[in-house]
């Protein structure tokens, strides 16, 4: 009986689970329910209340799938707050060609209802007129904060703020403060903190909304006070604050002018989005572009990204050439060893790809010393050593055997040429373990991004490196020493 209760058991375990990953993998089919209620001939007020269950994300990712007719059809029925939600969560062209399809007071009202940064990107996607006549229609506050944006340049953090946000003037008291709270937040959202400043505009504090709200009426407002609470400046560039706005970790950073008055905040989204778009960017720098592409760009603007850094690996992959030229004699005497140059240069510029990957991240932090960075350059050259020895050792004897063995070659001439492979390696490792993290280094010492020392740089830098290490090697150790000519 006990066996029948543990089986039964497990069986209704087994059931529970199947259906537990049923309810996993059974994914809400979200795009084709709202594109149904799009299309049904339903009133406009029951179509809004539907939709109005579905997150804007979802309906945003369902509009280029509707035709222009539908995409208007739904401009007319939802509110300009819901309209401005979904068209933050498109890419900022196709938001830009979404607005122009709207009428143009309905439009202006979206972007009225946007965060700043995201109004100003859509419609640096849109043509002079365009723009103009949509600015024009806005409110003079709405203008007033895009003027503000605009203000800064795109690589400064004040380009990134958002003027949505609650301020209160000091000397209030509690009942006053939450009064002032209630009165701004049916327009800012932004409410879990609360930015205090003087009558002057300048910067006092933060408040935590929590605080606030459990404090007495007869708690003395100042002592809600952070005086401490982090800040950044408008002209700030992005590369030097972000790391400081991820240290903290807070969902709302002020952005103060030069005389420390509030001109707005940045938001933990903001935050996330600058972030991508940083690494986005070292990305493409690492592989040799100024800047990132999209499928939609057109040719001559990738070619332009792309043909600055091509130039300058062209006349390093020349001056290689020229040193590969200069070991000519090497080759004609010896041809054999061409065939494993290919060995030597991808694994010099494997691991300097590598050493520069950990040097770039390691160089996120602000706060390195002189001793610390000495200390990378001794750790990745003895990881580089290591490896090298390995490999070399490795080489040392598979290739001897395979030139032996298959090349036809006497014994000792086989290994005394795998063995200078094998040395080649070693140094070509080690040396490329040093270029790939010397080169960031020295990019930070002068104040250049270390993203700038891109992949193929190093590769072929290290390619040079590899060349000459390899049949200079070669030349001295196989011909001269051992005369292994032929």
């Amino acid at each position: 009986m006990q066996q029948n209760m543990e089986k039964e058991a497990l069986h209704m375990e087994q059931n529970m689970n199947r259906a537990v990953e049923s309810m996993v993998s059974a994914k809400p089919d979200y795009t084709g329910e709202i594109i149904a209620i799009i299309r049904s001939p339903i009133s406009p007020s029951v179509m809004r209340e539907r939709l109005e269950d579905y997150h804007e994300k979802d309906i945003a990712e369902v509009l280029p799938a509707l035709t222009s007719a539908e995409r208007k059809k739904l401009y007319r029925i939802l509110e300009p707050d819901m309209l401005s939600n979904i068209l933050e969560r498109v890419e900022g062209a196709e938001a830009g060609a979404y607005l122009t399809e709207m009428d143009l007071r309905k439009a202006a009202q979206v972007v009225e209802r946007m965060e700043s940064d995201s109004a100003l990107e859509i419609l640096s996607r849109l043509d002079r007129d365009q723009k103009s006549n949509l600015i024009e229609c806005m409110d003079e506050t709405s203008q007033k904060e895009l003027a503000l944006m605009a203000s800064f340049d795109e690589d400064e953090i004040g380009s990134k703020m958002t003027t949505n946000y609650i301020s209160i003037q000091t000397g209030l008291t509690v009942k006053q403060a939450m009064s002032a709270l209630i009165q701004q937040a049916s327009e800012n959202d932004n409410i879990s903190t609360l930015f205090v400043s003087d009558q002057s505009g300048v910067f006092c504090g933060a408040i935590d909304l929590k605080e606030l709200i459990i404090a007495r009426p007869d708690t003395e407002f100042s002592s809600l006070i952070m005086t401490s609470y982090p800040y950044v400046y408008g002209h700030e560039s992005i590369d030097d604050c972000i790391e400081r706005l991820k240290d903290y970790s807070e969902d709302l950073v002020p952005v103060l002018d030069n005389q420390n008055r509030l001109l707005g905040v940045i938001t933990a989204q903001s935050i996330i989005q600058v972030v991508d778009d940083e690494m986005g960017e070292d990305y493409a720098m690492l592989a040799g572009l100024t800047a990132e592409e999209d499928l939609a760009e057109p040719l001559g603007q990738s070619m332009k990204k792309r043909l600055p850094w091509l130039f300058v690996l062209l006349a390093l992959g020349l001056v290689v050439s020229s040193v590969v030229g200069v070991f000519e004699q090497v080759v004609s005497q010896l041809p054999l060893i061409m065939s494993f140059q290919s060995l030597i240069l991808d694994m010099a510029g494997n691991v300097g790809t590598q050493s520069l990957a950990v040097t770039i991240r390691v160089l996120m932090d602000e706060n390195l010393t002189a001793r610390q960075k000495f200390g990378l350059v001794v750790k990745e050259m003895r990881i580089g050593f290591a490896n090298g020895l390995l490999l070399g050792a490795a080489s040392f004897g598979t290739i001897g055997l395979f030139i032996w063995v298959i090349k036809g070659k006497g014994l000792l001439a086989s290994f005394a040429i795998s063995g200078c492979i094998g040395v080649s390696l070693l140094l070509a490792m080690v040396i490329s373990s040093a270029v790939g993290t010397l080169i960031p280094l020295f990019f930070k010492k002068i104040h250049v991004d270390p993203a700038v020392a891109s992949g193929p740089l190093i590769t072929t830098v290290n390619d040079l490196v590899a060349v000459v290490s390899y049949y200079g090697l070669s030349w001295v150790f196989l011909l001269q020493v051992m005369h292994l000519a032929g």
